[in-house]
């Protein structure tokens, strides 16, 4: 009877576990400043990843892991876990807006849970760093609908897996 009560109460409480981590995750709270900075920024389109700064590839290669491993816009890449090449990168862009000094990059990643990211570097050529990001709805074509979503709040608490 005790080890019944045990797996039963490892059972609740894992899923509680899952319960809570499914809900939806809170915004991200853009500082009032960088927020006014980007709404007046004006952001050239990106239409590759060769086409981003050097300091944003080497910035994001550091926030996926130790390697950029992300398709162009359009190409394939791992979108399930189940049945893709592995040989895909898990990543695609999907759009990329830089100004004088910030870049805002949208990428799709694959896996268990397809999800939309956003990333918002600072770049300078002589230095570059991860300002602000996190997981941002599906969909956006261009990076004004970027920069809206990113402004109107609607970009989430990033999950642990950029």
């Amino acid at each position: 009877m005790r080890p019944t009560r045990l797996f039963c109460a490892i059972g609740m409480s894992l899923w509680s576990a899952v319960a809570t981590g499914s809900q939806a995750a809170p915004s991200v709270a853009l500082d009032e400043a960088l927020k006014a900075h980007l709404k007046s920024e004006r952001l050239e389109m990106v239409t590759s990843i060769r086409g981003l700064p050097l300091g944003v590839r080497d910035e994001l290669q550091t926030l996926f892991g130790g390697r950029l491993d992300m398709a162009e816009p359009g190409a394939e890449f791992q979108i399930t876990a189940v049945g893709d090449n592995p040989k895909l990168p898990t990543r695609r862009l999907v759009a990329a807006g830089c100004s004088t000094d910030h870049c805002l990059v949208y990428y799709e990643r694959g896996g268990v849970a397809h999800t939309w990211q956003v990333a918002l570097f600072h770049w300078t050529p002589a230095a570059t760093r991860f300002e602000w990001g996190g997981t941002a709805p599906g969909g956006l074509a261009t990076i004004d609908n970027v920069r809206k979503a990113v402004l109107s709040g609607a970009v989430k608490s990033p999950n642990t897996l950029w």
